[in-house]
């Protein structure tokens, strides 16, 4: 048997009529950026999130540096994030002109660990960006507790996100922006790069609409911006899929039981924590090799049997190559969790339309490895 990571054919199949008739909409419309079919999805977006703004741009990282720019940081701010993120958290920092500053995670869960984060904060320091790692919310509550005590603001990143909440807050409530990405590979995924942000801040709102489209909001008036749009053919296939969000975190929640139920006791691998109280979506189902346990061994043997697994993020911000990326950046501490994450996780196959027979085959695989 074959397992696949993804399953975006499966899910395209799905929805193809409404997929194909939103799309062939945008087309015979002749409206294909900043159209009518982008107007109705953001409108979707703030029915869906509760909130009083969706913006959409070009893909997760320009919500995230463009949300910065509206809110006015540039050279000499400091924002705090994890090091074990995808480099595009710390990327969107470093293209808004400001200083990224790491933090270690929290050993369970490996969002950003908000123990870490009061030695990292000075004078410099603008905001915290918490990133909602693997589909399970950062602990927003106590983030945003030192957040007001530092006259800090938040900025979510909630690319691997949608649908998650805390116990007590859904995303949104707490910051002043919600970043998310659209790309294939997310939870609501679209067929190439797409992006928004969810805010009810009216200042981010009217300057990340100018800022997208070359710093315009009427014809041929221009002020300083960029090209940063979802286009409508990426809209109406997002639009068709927004309404089917929820039941898909059910049925990622649902695979993930499934694979925690039948991998328990192993020796080999250690589980993924969820917080209790908290809606983990499982944008990822991330394993970490004991001591002692061969990763990439492991990785190899898992696709040489059928199951395309693979590892999500491998090398931390601060190991990568891009690191500082020309620009300033400060570490805070040990950054021991990131970095055994890093060197340690494996993600196994997950999406919605798993069959209960792969599931099991993966299980499998995965249980007879030590005789492998």
């Amino acid at each position: 048997m074959k397992v696949p990571f993804y399953g975006h054919e499966r899910q395209y199949l799905s929805l193809k009529n409404e997929i194909d008739a939103n799309i062939e909409k945008v087309i015979m419309s002749g409206n294909y950026v900043l159209g009518p079919m982008l107007t109705q999805f953001e409108k979707e977006l703030t029915e869906y999130a509760g909130c009083k703004y969706a913006i959409g741009v070009g893909n997760g990282t320009d919500a995230i540096w463009l949300t910065f720019m509206a809110l006015g940081f540039g050279p000499g701010d400091e924002i705090i994030t994890n090091a074990n993120t995808f480099f595009a958290t710390a990327e969107a920092i470093w293209i808004a002109g400001c200083t990224a500053v790491l933090v270690d995670c929290d050993p369970l869960t490996k969002c950003i660990d908000p123990a870490k984060l009061e030695a990292a904060i000075t004078s410099k320091t603008k905001a915290i960006v918490p990133v909602h790692l693997y589909g399970q919310c950062a602990p927003m509550a106590e983030i945003k507790a030192i957040a007001d005590k530092h006259n800090l603001l938040l900025i979510e990143d909630n690319a691997q996100a949608i649908d998650a909440h805390g116990d007590t807050f859904k995303v949104g409530e707490l910051s002043e922006a919600v970043c998310t990405s659209f790309i294939i590979q997310k939870n609501l995924g679209t067929f190439g790069d797409a992006g928004a942000i969810f805010t009810n801040n009216e200042k981010i709102n009217t300057v990340v609409r100018k800022l997208r489209s070359h710093g315009s909001d009427a014809r041929n008036v221009h002020s300083y911006g960029f090209n940063s749009r979802l286009d409508d053919i990426h809209a109406g296939v997002l639009s068709a899929k927004l309404k089917m969000i929820t039941k898909w975190s059910d049925m990622r929640i649902a695979v993930a039981s499934k694979y925690t139920a039948g991998l328990q006791g192993l020796d080999f691998i250690t589980l993924p924590t969820v917080r209790p109280g908290y809606r983990h979506v499982f944008h990822l189902y991330v394993v970490e090799t004991a001591a002692g346990v061969d990763r990439d061994a492991f990785v190899k043997y898992l696709v040489d049997n059928g199951v395309d697994a693979k590892t999500h993020y491998s090398i931390a911000i601060h190991k990568q190559a891009g690191y500082p990326w020309g620009k300033e950046a400060r570490i805070v501490g040990s950054l021991e969790h990131a970095e055994h994450n890093a060197a340690t996780c494996v993600s196994l196959p997950m999406f919605p339309e798993l069959t209960d027979e792969e599931v099991a085959y993966v299980i499998e695989v995965v249980k007879n490895y030590k005789n492998g």
